[in-house]
């Protein structure tokens, strides 16, 4: 869990504030921008998988599919 009781300015051009404020709505500017990271995360890691997908065959995959199954069933931890 983030602590959000310590406070920071970040200083942004004025009209990136303004669109950060059109965009924040009512919420918080620590929840808008937490938010707002997780949201960049998720869609980074959506866009490599479409990448990948657009890359790889299907006979790659699950070549990468059986190798990720032989590696979780013979993992042990000492």
């Amino acid at each position: 869990m983030i602590e959000l009781n310590k406070y920071a300015t970040i200083s942004v051009p004025v009209e990136v504030k303004k669109r950060l404020e059109e965009l924040k709505g009512k919420k918080e500017w620590g929840e808008f921008l937490l938010e707002s990271c997780t949201e960049r995360h998720i869609l980074k890691g959506k866009k490599a998988f479409e990448e990948l997908r657009q890359i790889l065959s299907k006979e790659d995959l699950k070549a990468m599919r059986e190798s990720s199954k032989e590696f979780r069933e013979n993992f042990k931890l000492r």
